[in-house]
């Protein structure tokens, strides 16, 4: 009897077939900045914040929470969610995430457009999100919400920070290669303005200005169409879980963003060097899609791998109008790439978060 070789059989390709984003109607970024300033004591660090916001390149940043100024000029929300000298407790916070987060995943889900067949083909569905728990879950919710065949298969992949959609899409990639017929849809959302803190630490204000709320639905399935996943690779540099950690607070969640994290990730990127593309030039990718965390993030990612300028276009442009939106936002670039990729172009996405660790994936556009 013939011994059987594994390896004489090609595993089955899985593809991103499209993605639908969405973010939510109200944009908070200017309205957060004097509020945030008002937090700070006149002098340095007032001005040194002032300093980092012109820097920051980002206009808009969309939320939840509507933005009004009440009649003693202090910022405020309309669902007075964020009172100052009272804002809300973590229990609090998280049925606002419950309220609201099923509101932005069906906006995402409507726009993805799938059709009756697809509704009833879909096998799995994987949720990412780092910023709110209830059960049952999102998880549930899409599938209540598309009236999906209650059998499918669930995960909620959580708190894993701004790197869990590249996971999730990895474990999308093993389900399809392992089982062909397999359709999955994927939704990665996040709240992030669900846990701003009333603080005068600059650090975390400084977060609290970057970070926003959003949502992207995709589908991943064996059809050849739109971009398939060729191969992935965590680059995990040792020596740096303390500058990224989120944790569950009295007040909501408490995230700590260490400013060191741009030079490490800088030195890090250089020294994993091509092993991130699996031994491609760089010159040969057409296509990055690398997580715009924020302006230094990308700048450290750009000297890091020696990129020119313009192969990070794309993801500035979505820090620009959109701010980090943890996980959902690398699906955001990645949705803008697929847009205007032709047939055969390479391309590598990364993500980054706690560990620090960046999960990056090779890809080309069918």
């Amino acid at each position: 009897m013939k011994a059987y070789d594994s390896r004489s059989d090609a595993l089955t390709t899985a593809h991103i077939n499209r993605i639908a984003t969405a973010v939510p109607p109200h944009d908070m970024h200017s309205a957060f900045i004097p509020f945030a300033e008002s937090l700070l004591p006149e002098g340095t660090r007032r001005s040194l914040y002032r300093r980092m916001v012109r820097l920051a390149a980002i206009d808009h940043r969309y939320s939840f929470l509507k933005p009004i100024v009440t009649d003693d000029g202090a910022l405020q929300d309309a669902d007075a969610l964020f009172a100052r000298g009272n804002f809300p407790s973590t229990g609090r916070r998280m049925e606002a995430f419950r309220q609201f987060a099923p509101q932005l995943a069906r906006c995402a889900l409507l726009k993805l457009a799938l059709t009756d067949a697809e509704r009833q083909g879909i096998t799995h569905v994987i949720v990412t999100c780092c910023t709110g728990l209830y059960a049952p879950g999102l998880d549930y919710e899409v599938v209540e919400l598309l009236h999906l065949n209650p059998s499918v298969e669930r995960t909620f992949i959580g708190f894993m920070g701004c790197y869990a959609a590249i996971n999730a899409l990895k474990a999308a990639r093993h389900i399809v290669r392992s089982e062909p017929d397999s359709k999955v849809l994927l939704l990665s959302l996040e709240l992030c303005s669900l846990h701003m803190q009333e603080t005068q630490d600059l650090e975390q204000l400084l977060a609290f200005t970057v970070f926003a709320d959003g949502c992207a639905a995709y589908l991943v399935t064996a059809q050849p169409i739109g971009f398939a996943l060729d191969s992935f690779l965590a680059v995990n540099l040792a020596g740096t879980d303390h500058l990224i950690t989120w944790r569950i607070g009295e007040q909501g969640f408490d995230m700590h963003l260490s400013g060191q994290v741009p030079v490490q990730l800088r030195n890090g990127l250089a020294e994993a060097g091509t092993r991130i593309t699996r031994g491609h030039d760089f010159s040969t990718i057409d296509l990055w899609a690398v997580h715009p965390g924020g302006r230094t993030i990308l700048d450290a990612a750009e000297q890091g791998l020696a990129l020119p300028a313009e192969a990070l276009a794309d993801s500035r442009n979505i820090l620009l109008n959109f701010g980090n939106m943890s996980s959902a936002s690398v699906m955001f670039v990645l949705q803008k790439l697929m847009q205007r990729a032709r047939p055969g172009q390479l391309g590598c996405a990364m993500s980054f978060g706690p560990g620090v660790t960046a999960e990056t994936m090779l890809f080309h556009a069918i």
